[in-house]
């Protein structure tokens, strides 16, 4: 690539880069805190509206599953309207319908404001890491892509922790409303700090365009085994996260919201690797990375297997390890492997990464009520060896 062309993109190291991963940063993290604020919070919904553990993981749930099918649609109207646009009109109807959650005192209501945030955040995972793939050096993107990643990461861990500490002082309503907040917060730093595209161009919406380029990336067998690997990863990380709440908040452990909260911090293990993936790739190749993930993930089920607290800590710190580490390679290849159509290839990957946040997560609720904890990892460690075993044709 001639230097001349290198300036066009984002290279690390330089203020450009800095300004513009720092902005993907924040639309991260305001994505995944909106996402998940509600995972600390389902023994209190069960409580409070008199359902099941199985039916409370219906409020992330439901969510994961309207955003993985929009997927679909908001990738090809990225193709047409644009990266900056539709994510910050995703983000800031995000915002509304979370901050609209505080107002309703109805599950069913609950219901459909969750599902229709999940429509609205479709306009961004994908696109994001389009603009990444397109914006950025290659040299540079595996970075970038860690430090966006690294974003929903921290998202994760402030929208699960906040969340488990407003619900102790004011219930899970203020908890909501805090989150909301904090994501109009990020939308202002993102809409100011990202810059434009300089390397997208628009494509015309055509249907039979658009089914053309998911059958090109279908027919990619890389590409279908990055798919597969999010479904299975995604899927068992969500699975354990959810339930772990019941299982903290049941004997012998007794813990309070606030308390099963700051476990999340856990999370903060993930903001390291993903970016230290980025780091690894150029190094071992993107296989023995993403292998590695796996192994770690493996290892966090066997400690969370245990009935001692600190090994389940320990535990989800070596999930969280290894689910972003894994994932931040996976969503990187995606760029990498799918040659046209970037922001498509991108919203199949996150499709199947979600659809296996709803399905595995909401299918786990009946063995964790059915046959207990161990049972439950059992089902999680099966789905990481297909994984693994998978990740071997990278």
């Amino acid at each position: 690539m001639s230097s001349q062309a290198t300036s066009s993109y984002f290279v690390r190291g330089t203020a450009a880069y800095r300004k513009a991963t720092l902005a993907l940063f924040c639309a991260g993290f305001a994505t995944f805190a909106l996402l998940y604020c509600v995972q600390p919070l389902l023994p209190l919904l069960a409580t409070h509206f008199a359902i099941s553990a199985a039916s409370s993981s219906l409020v992330l749930s439901l969510t994961t599953l309207s955003l993985a099918g929009a997927l679909l649609v908001s990738g090809a109207l990225a193709e047409s309207w644009g990266r900056k646009s539709v994510m910050g009109i995703a983000l800031g109807l995000a915002c509304l319908l979370g901050g609209a959650c505080v107002w309703v005192d109805s599950w069913h209501a609950l219901l459909v404001l969750r599902a229709l945030l999940g429509l609205a955040l479709s306009g961004l995972p994908a696109v994001a890491m389009a603009y990444v793939g397109e914006e950025f050096h290659p040299d540079s993107l595996p970075a970038a892509m860690g430090l966006y990643i690294g974003g929903t990461a921290l998202g994760g861990l402030l929208g699960r922790m906040l969340a488990g500490l407003l619900s102790d002082l004011g219930g899970w309503q203020v908890a909501l409303g805090g989150i909301a907040a904090l994501g109009f917060l990020s939308l202002g730093l993102f809409l100011w700090m990202l810059p434009p595209s300089r390397h997208f161009t628009a494509q015309p919406l055509s249907l039979v365009g658009l089914l053309a380029n998911f059958r090109l990336h279908l027919a990619n067998p890389i590409l279908r085994m990055l798919f597969l690997q999010g479904f299975l990863l995604m899927g068992g990380f969500v699975a354990l996260f959810n339930y772990i709440g019941f299982r903290l908040a049941a004997a012998p452990f007794n813990l309070s919201s606030t308390v099963i909260g700051l476990l999340f911090v856990a999370y903060l293990a993930g903001i390291f690797s993903a970016g230290w993936a980025g780091h690894l790739v150029p190094v071992h190749g993107p296989r023995k990375v993403l292998q590695g993930g796996i192994g770690l993930m493996m290892t966090g089920v066997v400690l969370c297997a245990t009935p001692w607290l600190i090994c389940i800590f320990l535990g989800l710190i070596s999930l969280a390890l290894g689910f972003f580490c894994a994932h931040s390679v996976a969503s990187g290849q995606i760029g990498v492997n799918a040659r046209s159509a970037k922001a498509q290839a991108a919203a199949l990957y996150l499709c199947a990464y979600y659809l296996g946040s709803s399905v595995v997560g909401y299918v786990a609720g009946y063995v964790w009520e059915h046959a207990g904890w161990l049972p439950l990892l059992a089902v999680l460690a099966g789905l990481f060896m297909i994984a693994g075993w998978q990740a071997r044709r990278l």
